[in-house]
This record gives structure tokens, sequence and C-alpha cells, in this order.
């Protein structure tokens, strides 16, 4: 059994977008390569999204919870380009899903 996570700063807008994480998931699961960058320091990890989305994720280190980081690639969702951490729980893969939170556009500019 693997496990699906997603981070947003917001709560997912529909359900849609839930399908996209699990159904991203399922296809990681499916692909030769899980990761793209295979590292377990996010000291090493998070610079290696740099340049190739235009925001920071945040890498945590959750070994000592038991959960050791794998590595991280690149993933698409709602329409965007997203950065996918993957640890791992006993020997079970969790991608975790980053994505900046939606910017408001209904404040008008002045």
């Amino acid at each position: 059994m693997s496990v699906a996570l997603f981070q947003t700063t917001r709560a997912a807008r529909t359900n849609a977008i839930v399908d996209q994480v699990v159904a991203n998931h399922v296809r990681s699961l499916l692909a030769a390569q899980l990761v793209d960058f295979v590292s377990s320091d996010q000291h090493t990890v998070k610079p290696w999204f740099d340049g190739k989305i235009d925001f920071a994720p945040e890498v945590r280190d959750l070994s000592a919870n038991g959960f050791p980081l794998v590595g991280g690639r690149l993933d698409y969702l709602d329409g965007k380009t997203v950065a996918a951490l993957v640890y791992q729980r006993n020997k079970h893969p969790i991608n975790l899903f980053i994505a900046p939170a939606p910017t408001n556009r209904s404040t008008p500019r002045r």
C-alpha cells in the first residue's frame, strides 16, 4: 500500500485536483524510475529544483520520524509544473506534491 500526500497553503479547490494527485501517484508507481533526482539529503534535493520550477519547495528531513527522503522529481498538477518529493515508509513510497498557493486575481489593480 502506498500513500499520496500533497501540500498547498490552501485547501484543494475541487475534487479534480485530488483525482489528479491520485493519478500522478499511481503513475509514479508504474514508472521504472520513481524520482528524477536521487538523494536523501534535503540540502541537495532543494537546489535541484532551482530553474526547473518558479518557486522554492520546502524540503524537510523526516527521517527521524520514520520517513526518509528518497529524492525528488517534477510532476504536473492542475495545469502547472510542481515539485514531487518522494519519501519512504517501510519500503512504501510516499509522494508529497508541492505547489505554490494560487494568487487571488479578484483584487482590482491600482
